[in-house]
């Protein structure tokens, strides 16, 4: 599945609009092909489907189990502290997009 240009732009903005589970999910999706003709970015994926299953997505939970069994140890440390840091940064889209 190859996203275009507009497609991971628009994902890219609604996620810093606010962030909702789909966006973030979708955003795991791109990274998780091949994006930008580089090949899958799987920290990157991880760490975006991390973020998604944190808001409930049960999808973006298997994804990032499924990518788990593909990465080394040390890639999930550094997916799970872009993730923390993503978080650390953007918490009020995060628990504005919970509530509403």
């Amino acid at each position: 599945m190859a996203f275009t240009d507009v497609e991971v732009k628009e994902a890219r903005e609604a996620v810093i609009a606010k962030a909702e589970a789909a966006d973030l999910f979708r955003l795991g999706l791109i990274y998780s092909t091949d994006h930008e003709d580089r090949g899958p970015d799987l920290i990157e994926a991880h760490k975006w489907f991390n973020l998604a299953a944190l808001l409930g997505s049960e999808p973006a939970r298997t994804y990032k189990s499924e990518l788990s069994m593909e990465m080394s140890s040390e890639d999930v440390t550094l997916a799970q502290r872009a993730a923390r840091g993503w978080l650390a940064e953007n918490r009020k889209k995060i628990t504005t997009a919970k509530v509403a």
